[in-house]
């Protein structure tokens, strides 16, 4: 029970940078809000350190780049989904 409340934690908090860092690198404006941001970038956080899991690299000595790579795709992947889902413009 304890890891799952400190992956949700960990998730929240790197979806906080995450998410926004999506927003940046996507180019245009994104008319979604800072706390959808966040939570799509949680999610994306998530999924994207359990996907580097798999494929053995979430855990390097140093900067885990691959997994941040992933997390940071697959948050820009949520941010369009999202705003098509809502009916919002890319």
């Amino acid at each position: 029970m304890g890891s799952v409340i400190a992956t949700i934690i960990g998730g929240l908090l790197a979806g906080i940078i995450i998410g926004p860092l999506a927003r940046l690198i996507m180019p245009g404006k994104q008319d979604i809000s800072l706390s959808n941001t966040i939570l799509v970038g949680a999610g994306a956080a998530i999924v994207g350190g359990f996907i580097a899991d798999l494929l053995g690299v979430g855990s390097t000595s140093g900067i885990d780049w691959i997994k941040h790579f992933i997390q940071i795709v697959l948050a820009i992947i949520g941010i369009v989904a999202f705003m098509n889902v809502t009916g919002k413009k890319v």
